[in-house]
């Protein structure tokens, strides 16, 4: 035989029948009367919350430390009389790495992200034109 076999098997042969939405749910009798109505979706709520709120902060923290990176970058060039395009580089990725903090801190981590990236290949382009 050619081909892959079907991934679900037909009605007749299904071991257990499908939920219906309007099958009730069977729940214990004793329990509390202010516990949330969906339970499981309640702590996935919760940990998705969690998981942003990390995300949040880890861009704001990448994107600051690599906008105070590219300022020391700038001032130690700046000391040692490097030519201005490699200056200008330096700062302009650092201000791009605070604006991906910015953005980072306002909830917006994808476009932090990508902020982030373009923010250290300017300063990698800098880096190159020494």
């Amino acid at each position: 035989m050619s081909g892959r076999p079907d991934s679900d098997l037909p009605p007749d042969t299904q071991t257990t029948p499908e939920p219906t939405e309007d099958a009730p749910r069977d729940l214990p009798e004793d329990l509390p009367e202010d516990l949330p109505d969906d339970l499981p979706e309640a702590e996935d709520e919760d940990l998705l919350l969690e998981q942003a709120r990390r995300a949040r902060w880890g861009s704001v923290g990448t994107g600051a430390l690599l906008a105070l990176a590219g300022t020391a970058a700038t001032a130690l060039r700046a000391a040692d009389a490097a030519p201005a395009l490699v200056l200008a580089a330096y700062a302009c990725g650092a201000a791009v790495c605070a604006l991906a903090a910015v953005l980072g801190a306002r909830g917006r981590t994808r476009r932090a992200l990508w902020t982030t990236v373009a923010g250290v290949m300017v300063m990698a382009l800098g880096d190159h034109f020494d």
